[in-house]
């Protein structure tokens, strides 16, 4: 199992990607990924960060392709121009 850091900024609030996000746990399940952390920065609750653990990386390129994740991820107002990823080393 491997862990990544994602950021992102949200368009839409952050209450309104949370609800969304939490929403998403049985497709996480599905796709075997534990949800460790997530919140927001206390200068910007538009820049959001969530620490999952995945069993790899094509695990998680799968599920951000499906079709449910691609709409969740809009209407979550997830900017997608700036996620990115950091894996943590253990």
């Amino acid at each position: 199992m491997m862990k990544l850091i994602m950021n992102f900024e949200v368009s839409k609030g952050y209450e309104t990607w949370k609800k969304a996000f939490l929403a998403n746990e049985p497709m996480r399940q599905r796709h075997n990924i534990n949800l460790l952390a997530y919140g927001h920065a206390d200068d910007n609750e538009n820049n959001v960060y969530s620490v999952i653990e995945i069993p790899a990386m094509e695990v998680m390129q799968d599920m951000l392709k499906d079709p449910d994740m691609v709409t969740l991820r809009e209407n979550a107002g997830v900017i997608l121009e700036t996620q990115s990823m950091i894996k943590l080393v253990e």
